[in-house]
């Protein structure tokens, strides 16, 4: 059998699989996804991209109306992606719908992987096992067929390390370099750390014979991303970004209603530095966890002997400053799902690095029966990829989907109106009514500067910001609040702004 034989089957049978996985993965799961979803439906509709919920206090600092300016903070390309799918498919549910321009992106994938092994000059079995494994997602299985970055950016990167292959390669090839210049551009409307691939095209501007190719490359790059950031600058010169992505001391502060401040992170250092640290860890294992222990070795063996490679000497160096980036700089963003999301656009050439330092390894090992070791150890690693897949798929189920459950039950429970909730995004998706994020500052002030229009109601679910604790516990009721339903699950309190205010004029 040849090997585009070969891959045509495996893409087919990594489609049902992708099926399969769909089942599992029905509705959104998480606030990204919610949001990605609820905007999507909006921009599909023809309303721009805005959102008539507010999930995070960057997109409307002191609240005001609904519908706002949206993508603050998340990128636009998975909103736009899933959009399509929305607009193409009118009559299919707009999640499903969504959900489809998802599974096609992922089918790409494994032949990106495959191109990408035969690159590194892996052999065509050892590419079809790399494609596999890739193609299987491990524990990105549900991110493949998820309304997230996954996907886009597992195939955008991919195609990023080949194209600036061929433009450091082929005498400073002009289409490669400005292809991949709009790669980062796309890799940075998808994950915002995408940014960070443009710094390679700066390696080809260095060299005489790629300068130009280098140049094209930067300028296409900086081109989209300088238009996102003037659109995001036109709808707030002063937005709070930087507050709330880089000098947060507590995650719970990426929800308050002010944003945090350099004198506060520098009086937490000692807290602060701890975090950092911890997040060095942290991120190491989720590394680990991502590419297998297995796979790891034969990554470094792999680097080591293909770093004169254009291609490999750019994945190596983009894992390190990525890896520097989410645990320094954006830390407690890293450790709540950031550095997993970042590590997606590197898998399939990791991946396929992997597997050809591996069969590398292994005929080192035994060279009289190096094929029939390789062979074994493509099968168990296809294998493994296939139980950790499953394993992540229940994982999801355990971990969304039942929350989903009990969400979709209790939300007849919340009097009509809008209401204020912990994860606004998911319950916009749910209720199909504006929902504004609880402050994390708990407090008649944070209520006042959180006022949106018509907010009538708090709902507070056993997940909840740690300043709820005593208000969740029933210990003491402000007197903005009132009760109207506790059970054991779900509190739901009236909610009087015209007092919040009061009281937070008369605390001053």
């Amino acid at each position: 059998m040849t090997a585009a034989r070969g891959l045509v089957l495996l893409v087919g049978a990594l489609l049902l699989f992708r099926a399969a996985s769909a089942l599992v993965v029905f509705q959104p799961g998480y606030t990204d996804a919610y949001y990605y979803a609820d905007v999507a439906q909006r921009l599909a509709g023809g309303q721009g991209l805005t959102a008539d919920f507010i999930w995070n206090f960057l997109e409307a600092p002191f609240g005001g109306a609904v519908p706002v300016a949206s993508h603050r903070f998340w990128m636009p390309l998975v909103t736009v992606i899933g959009s399509f799918g929305i607009s193409l498919l009118p009559v299919v549910e707009p999640f499903r719908a969504a959900q489809v321009m998802e599974i096609l992106i992922a089918a790409c994938i494994p032949v990106v992987t495959f191109r990408a092994a035969r690159a590194i000059g892996a052999s065509d079995a050892a590419a079809l096992v790399a494609a596999a494994i890739a193609g299987l997602g491990g524990a990105f299985a549900p991110g493949w067929v998820s309304l997230d970055a996954f996907a886009p950016a597992a195939l955008i990167g991919t195609m990023f390390f080949l194209s600036y292959r061929r433009a450091a390669l082929a005498d400073g090839d002009l289409e490669s370099g400005a292809f991949a210049g709009l790669l980062v551009g796309l890799l940075f409307l998808a994950r915002a750390e995408g940014a960070l691939f443009g710094l390679p095209l700066l390696a080809l501007v260095r060299k005489p014979r790629t300068r130009v190719a280098g140049i094209a490359g930067s300028v296409i790059a900086l081109a989209i991303g300088g238009a996102w950031v003037v659109r995001n600058l036109t709808i707030d010169p002063t937005p709070d970004l930087i507050g709330r992505s880089v000098l947060l001391v507590r995650y719970e502060d990426f929800f308050a209603t002010t944003a945090s401040t350099w004198p506060a992170f520098t009086a937490a250092m000692p807290a602060v530095l701890a975090a950092k640290v911890a997040a060095l860890g942290t991120n190491a294992v989720t590394f680990l966890f991502v590419f297998g222990l297995l796979l790891v070795p034969g990554i470094v063996v792999a680097v080591r002997a293909r770093g004169a490679d254009p291609m490999v000497r750019a994945f190596a160096v983009l894992l390190v400053l990525v890896y520097v980036f989410e645990s320094l700089v954006v830390t407690l963003h890293s450790t709540h799902g950031s550095y997993f999301h970042s590590l997606a656009a590197f898998l399939p050439l990791g991946v396929a690095l992997g597997v050809a330092g591996t069969a590398a390894l292994l005929g080192r090992i035994e060279r009289g029966r190096g094929l029939t070791l390789a062979w074994t150890a493509g099968t168990g690693g296809v294998a493994a990829a296939l139980v950790l897949s499953v394993f992540a798929l229940m994982q999801w189920d355990d971990s969304f989907n039942a929350p989903y459950r009990t969400r979709l039950a209790q939300v007849a429970a919340i009097p009509p109106g809008r209401f204020m909730a912990i994860d606004a995004a998911a319950w916009r998706w749910i209720s199909r009514r504006p929902v504004l994020v609880t402050p994390a500052d708990f407090g008649p002030c944070a209520f006042d500067r959180a006022s949106l229009s018509a907010v009538k109601w708090l709902v507070l679910e056993p997940i909840h910001f740690s300043a709820y604790d005593a208000l969740y516990r029933d210990s003491g009721i402000p007197a903005f609040l009132s009760p109207v339903q506790i059970t054991d699950g779900l509190r739901v309190y009236g909610v009087d702004l015209k007092v919040a205010g009061q009281l937070c004029t008369a605390s001053r």
